[in-house]
């Protein structure tokens, strides 16, 4: 544990001020809940070498409710995350949007609550954010006293974790804050014993439920309307006390109840006639259940449970639901095994998984984690479909496979005794998806694992929805493939070596769209001179891309020919009006001439260059020019000529390098220009590099973006 100053007084010593021993987080914690009077919440702490943040104590629910998020990536669509993005409180002030802006949350937990989330930061460092929630009869919007206490505390909780890590004081794993039932009578009211005689006289049955769902407490009505003797109650879960009573739909109204601390009620079925009701009354202590023998059982709509329906546990309910909606946001393969890795394997309490497709006839390894050493994974990539191992004949048949020991699995398929993988049990999940498998999910535990049907069941049903999400990713994988193959094809490989120039390009695809763009630039070496040129065709998809290269190919024959700056503008102009694309391009063109210091340019309708000049100072070129090509089929081209002294560097670019939502494009020009000024004497690569990076548009990637940087060396 990490304790530290409180800040109100003056510096200690790092001796002084760090107490081994006091709960920082849960202290922390615990006084900002109290502070705005929520009933939960939780701290998160950043890992220590990836973005994740980890969940460290939480207070006021069982951690199962938040079980699907102990760990958060930073770009997950969670309240905490966002947080830490954004700097910034995270308010969602109910049900419905909670829904519409974080549906993965809504999906696990659809009550009636309200969250913040706030980051632990301070001016220079993040540190982790926290959370905390209050019942749903919480106004809609935060107060600005609750805004203000949230962020007072945790900007003093990110200060005492700076001077922890200052001090080389880590904080220790802290219990969960959790209110313990009460073993004495309350204070100023009836005593324990008086209290038992009480409720023992009332004529319907009462329970008490700790927060995790557990019966502290039963009258003797309540065992004879259950069943079940107190003896056997006291200890268990209400939804676990009997076998009637074993359906996921009771838990969910515990969990309903607790969460948005709001009385909830449900009636079951006790067989072979009896209709119960139970009535739950929350708190932040835990939860009082009414029993009593239901009335107008004819109005009822839903039937009882069936006899033998397999018990549900709450994490595993959870973590089908976060998975279920994490699975619709996975784009490519990786993720698919990532994802499956994450909330699958936690959840069913094994410890590693693969992930297996087909290709031309042979075992396809996708994807794993959890294996100390890839070789043993990796060995079975290539092998013939037609070879007798569990994750062929589960891809071919579709039929799952359950092996709870390394004996049985050995027996079956005597192969695998020599590929021992380091696992005592397995479970071999075909994912069928449109009706043919498309993959095999393979489950591996470290200790021998016994299957039940229940569990077979879940698992079975887990690969279903994997299947899903692993056949939209292969599609995606595929396509993305091809559009960067199109991509590199229709882009120079390489850029020539010219006498007197250096050379530099960039190109990133905007992450809209199919990846591909209809952005390109090219240089090409003529008869001692240079010509270099850039644009780009509207749209950012395989029509763009095409026309693309047709451009690209024209302006090289045109400068190859010997045409000059006007003529190879004007020429590209009518072929893109001749091809009848209905597209329209922009271009700038640039004879070079670095024996004497010049450079020609033409524009259509494209940003104007950049020049830096040797002593530093930067210039935008206000070039003449003329319309975009491919819309009018006169139009002219004016050129300008520019001097370009040894040392000097142009900077020509794609409008995708300055054009940012909210920005103006004045600014963003004269940002771009301060960033040549100070980093224009860098090699050209790293200068590349560095004007890309610091490109606010270029992060965002609504649009394609080309960069082609050429300076004359003399």
């Amino acid at each position: 544990m990490v304790g530290v100053s409180d800040g109100h007084t003056s510096p200690a010593p790092a001796s002084a001020r760090t107490r081994v021993g006091r709960p920082l987080l849960s202290l922390a914690l615990a006084s900002m809940m109290d502070e705005v009077h929520a009933h939960s919440g939780a701290v998160y702490l950043m890992a220590a070498e990836e973005p994740v943040l980890e969940m460290a104590v939480m207070a006021g629910l069982p951690r199962a409710f938040a079980a699907p998020w102990e760990r958060v990536g930073l770009s997950a669509p969670i309240p905490v995350a966002e947080a830490v993005r954004e700097r910034r409180l995270v308010w969602v002030g109910g049900e419905q949007e909670m829904a519409r802006r974080f549906p993965r949350i809504a999906v696990v937990l659809p009550y009636p609550f309200a969250l913040a989330a706030v980051p632990v930061a301070t001016s220079s460092k993040v540190y982790g954010s926290v959370f905390v929630t209050w019942p749903g009869s919480h106004p809609p919007e935060l107060t600005d006293r609750e805004r203000d206490h949230l962020t007072a505390a945790c900007g003093r909780l990110a200060v005492r974790l700076e001077r922890a890590v200052e001090d080389s004081v880590s904080p220790h794993a802290e219990p969960d804050l959790l209110a313990s039932a009460q073993v004495g009578g309350a204070a100023g009211t009836l005593g324990t014993v008086e209290a038992a005689r009480m409720v023992a006289r009332l004529p319907y049955g009462l329970c008490s439920l700790d927060l995790h769902g557990r019966i502290s407490f039963a009258n003797a009505a309540a065992a004879e309307l259950i069943g079940v003797p107190v003896s056997q109650l006291l200890g268990s879960q209400l939804w676990a006390a009997a076998p009637w009573l074993n359906d996921p739909v009771y838990e969910d109204r515990y969990r309903a109840a607790l969460l948005s601390q709001h009385s909830t009620s449900f009636v079951a079925l006790r067989p072979p006639g009896d209709w119960l009701s139970f009535r739950l009354y929350p708190s932040t202590t835990g939860l009082s259940v009414r029993i009593s023998r239901a009335r107008a059982v004819a109005e009822m709509s839903r039937a009882g449970p069936r006899p033998g329906d397999a018990p549900s546990r709450l994490v595993t309910i959870s973590q089908v639901l976060s998975l279920a909606g994490a699975l619709t946001e996975a784009v490519g393969v990786q993720d698919v095994v990532q994802l499956v890795a994450d909330e699958v394997v936690p959840a069913v309490g094994s410890q590693a998984v693969v992930m297996l497709g087909s290709r031309a006839g042979r075992l396809h390894v996708l994807g794993h984690r959890g294996y100390p050493d890839p070789q043993v994974v990796e060995r079975f990539d290539g092998l013939p479909l037609t070879e007798p191992t569990p994750g062929t004949h589960a891809l071919n048949t579709g039929v799952p496979a359950f092996f709870d020991s390394r004996e049985e699995l050995e027996r079956l398929y005597p192969l695998r005794h020599a590929t021992p993988d380091g696992f005592a049990a397995w479970a071999y999940l075909p994912l069928i998806a449109s009706g043919r498998p498309v993959g095999t999910c393979v489950l591996a535990y470290a200790e021998r694992h016994p299957f039940p049907t229940d569990e077979r069941a879940v698992l079975t049903s887990l690969g279903g929805l994997i299947a899903q999400a692993l056949e939209r990713a292969v599609l995606y994988d595929v396509k993305h493939q091809l559009a960067h193959g199109l991509q590199a094809a229709l882009l120079p490989h390489t850029l020539p070596s010219l006498p007197g120039i250096d050379a530099a390009a960039r190109y990133l695809p905007a992450t809209q769209g199919m990846d591909i763009g209809g952005d390109f630039y090219d240089l090409v070496p003529v008869a001692g001179l240079a010509a270099a040129v850039i644009g780009d065709v509207q749209g950012h998809n395989v029509t763009a891309a095409g026309l693309m290269g047709q451009i690209r190919t024209a302006v090289r024959a045109y400068t190859t020919v010997g045409q000059s700056p006007e003529e190879v503008m004007r020429s590209t102009n009518r072929l893109l009006i001749d091809l009848g694309a209905e597209l329209f391009a922009s271009c700038l063109y640039l004879r070079l001439d670095p024996e004497r210091g010049r450079a020609v340019m033409a524009r259509a309708g494209h940003p104007p260059p950049l020049l830096r000049r040797p002593d530093g100072r930067v210039r935008v070129l206000d070039l003449a020019g003329g319309p975009l090509l491919g819309i009018d089929g006169s139009a002219v081209y004016p050129t300008t000529e520019v001097e370009l002294a040894p040392g000097s560097v142009l900077v020509l670019y794609t409008d995708g390098l300055i054009e940012s939502p909210g920005v103006d494009i004045e600014d963003a020009l004269a940002e771009l220009g301060r960033q040549l000024a100070e980093a224009g004497d860098r090699p050209l690569d790293e200068l590349a590099d560095d004007l890309v990076r610091r490109s606010a548009a270029a992060r965002e990637r609504v649009d394609d973006v080309a960069l082609l940087l050429l300076r004359a060396v003399g």
